[in-house]
């Protein structure tokens, strides 16, 4: 048997369940899937995928851990992994989405995303994720939290709007909405001044955000919702990077006379560094 040279755990998060399937490279560089399991995404299921891994791979060579981001689900696993000292990257949906573009798959199942993404893992020298530091994990939370409370505020104010162009509009109704909306006006103005607050408290947090807020139509939310959504740029090397990462690098299809596309924006990365793009200035 060929001496294996690599060896990765391809993980397929979902809010219930890991589905996980290992892979090996060996010398003469075959890739190899040879086993799949899934796990329930708690902190058992992550102890008993940790010992399953150990028991049906080499110990002589490190596991790359390879997952895709997906939403919140995914990071319990990744936080356990990195504190456990293990080699961990954490890949763009539509990275993987690309890769399995190029395999010979025609069905699109939980172990056959499992199964792309060891071989992306393979085939490719990821980033090691790190787990970030508490102050842009909080900007994160308050920045989206924000966010949430803008999208409601809108659905309020089109019900407001909706009810006062009733032919008999109800007073207590209207009375009502206009509360809700007054409290999230409120949550949003201490959500402001927490994250101005938490700034503050990093000199290296602070030089970034004022180097961003010189960039024209970057004000200080723009700024915070970009260290939170990057982890201070951790793991961004190029301005390619993030807007790929954002979802907004474009997309063109053009071969020959045949096949023409009109350019198009991805929109596969990161929604909430998207919308980030468009924030007022505060």
């Amino acid at each position: 048997m060929q001496k294996v040279v690599k060896q990765v755990a391809g993980i397929d998060v979902s809010q219930n369940e890991l589905v996980v399937s290992l892979g090996m490279l060996t010398e003469d560089l075959v890739q190899q899937i040879y086993r799949s399991r899934v796990f329930t995404n708690n902190t058992q299921g992550i102890e008993s995928f940790v010992s399953w891994v150990a028991k049906h791979s080499q110990n002589d060579i490190p596991v790359h851990y390879v997952m895709e981001a997906t939403g919140v689900y995914h990071e319990e696993l990744a936080y356990y992994l990195a504190i456990q000292g293990m080699i961990v990257s954490v890949v763009l949906p539509n990275k993987v989405s690309n890769f399995f573009k190029t395999l010979d798959v025609k069905t699109i199942t939980d172990k056959t995303a499992s199964q792309a993404i060891a071989l992306l893992g393979l085939s490719r020298n990821l980033e090691t994720w790190a787990p970030p530091t508490d102050i842009y994990r909080v900007l994160r939370q308050l920045t989206r939290e924000r966010s949430q409370l803008i999208d409601e505020r809108t659905v309020l104010k089109n019900q407001l709007h909706a009810e006062e162009k009733r032919a008999f509009s109800h007073k207590k109704s209207i009375d009502r909405i206009k509360t809700r909306i007054t409290l999230l006006d409120n949550q949003e103005k201490e959500i402001i001044q927490e994250i101005t607050q938490i700034v503050k408290l990093d000199d290296t947090v602070t030089k970034l955000v004022l180097l961003l807020c010189s960039l024209p139509g970057v004000a200080i939310l723009t700024a915070a919702t970009i260290l939170g959504e990057t982890s201070g740029f951790n793991l961004i090397r190029n301005k390619r990077q993030i807007t790929s990462y954002a979802g907004l690098d474009v997309q063109e299809k053009q071969s020959g006379t045949s096949v023409k596309g009109k350019p198009r924006i991805s929109k596969k990365g990161n929604k909430n560094l998207r919308k980030a793009m468009y924030l007022p200035a505060l």
